[in-house]
C-alpha cells in the first residue's frame, strides 16, 4: 500500500496583495489550511479572500485562533483570565465560520496559533479551553502536536485529533519544537526540509537538533507560509513526495 500524507499551511497572516499571492501559491500545494481569524493577524478582507481561494482549490479550511496580541503576533496571553481567553477564541472562530458560510464552506478543523499552540500542548487547562472551542463551534477536528495535552484532551472529549509535524522547524530531544530564540530553530535549507519530511513520512521520526533520534508520529505536515522561499519550497516538496510514491491528501 502506498504511503500518504496531509500537507497544511497557516495562511491569511500576511498583509496586502503580496500576502494574498503567497497564500494562493501555498494553497496550490496543501490539502488543509488554517486561516488567521483576527487574534494575531487577519481581518474580514483577508479571511474572505483566503476562504474563497481555499474553497476554489478544494483545500480543507480550518480556523487559526490565537492570543489576541496583534502587536506581538500572538506571543502574549495579555493577562487574560481563562473565561476571557475562551471568549476571544470563540469570537475569532465564529467570525471565520460566518465568512465560510457565505461561501457554503465548512470550517473542518481548529489549530491554535503560535504561543497558544505551544502553551496548550503543555497545559491541560489551556488544552481544555481550546477543545471547548471545538465543542462549542461543532468543529470536528483539532490539529496539534502528537502526545501533547491537546492530543489527550481532544481524545477525552471525542474530538478527532490530527497529529502535526513541521517541515521547517527543528526539534529538541524531548519532542518540543526548538524555541525560535535558538539558532537553527527554523530550517530554511530546502534539502534539509526535504530530508526531514521524508523521515517523518517514512519512519515517523526525525533527528533532534542535538542529534538524538525521536519519534514524531504525524498525520499532517505544516509548511509555514512566512518562512523565506515558502512557495518554492512547497512546490519542490510536493513534487519530491509524489516522485517517491507518496500521495498527498487531507486526513
Amino acid at each position: 500500500m502506498s504511503k500518504f500524507i496531509c500537507l497544511n499551511a497557516d495562511v491569511g497572516e500576511l498583509p496586502g496583495n503580496e500576502g494574498r499571492a503567497l497564500d494562493r501559491a501555498i494553497l496550490d500545494v496543501v490539502t488543509r489550511c488554517s486561516i488567521a481569524c483576527g487574534g494575531h493577524a487577519g481581518d474580514t478582507e483577508t479571511m474572505t479572500s483566503t476562504v474563497s481561494a481555499a474553497r476554489d482549490l478544494a483545500v480543507r479550511i480550518g480556523a487559526h485562533p490565537s492570543y489576541p496580541d496583534r502587536e506581538g503576533f500572538g506571543r502574549s496571553r495579555m493577562n487574560l483570565s481563562d473565561n476571557d481567553l475562551a471568549s476571544t477564541l470563540l469570537a475569532q472562530v465564529r467570525t471565520l465560520q460566518a465568512i465560510a458560510s457565505e461561501f457554503n464552506a465548512d470550517v473542518a478543523h481548529l489549530k491554535p496559533h503560535g504561543a497558544l499552540y505551544n502553551d496548550a500542548a503543555k497545559s491541560e487547562a489551556l488544552a481544555e479551553i481550546v477543545v471547548s472551542i471545538c465543542l462549542d463551534t461543532k468543529i470536528p477536528e483539532l490539529i496539534g502536536p502528537p502526545g501533547s495535552a491537546l492530543h489527550h484532551k481532544a481524545q477525552q472529549a471525542g474530538v478527532s485529533f490530527v497529529a502535526e509535524a513541521f517541515a521547517d522547524r527543528s526539534y529538541e530531544a524531548d519532542g518540543r519544537l526548538t524555541p525560535r530564540t535558538e539558532e537553527g530553530a527554523v530550517i530554511t535549507d530546502e534539502a534539509r526540509q526535504l530530508d526531514q519530511v521524508f523521515s517523518l513520512v517514512e519512519s515517523g521520526s526525525v533527528n533532534a537538533r542535538t542529534g538524538e533520534r525521536i519519534a514524531v508520529p504525524a498525520q499532517t505536515i505544516c509548511l509555514h507560509g512566512d518562512t523565506p522561499g515558502a512557495a518554492r519550497s512547497a512546490l519542490l516538496l510536493k513534487k519530491a513526495l509524489l516522485e517517491r510514491g507518496v500521495s498527498i491528501k487531507a486526513q
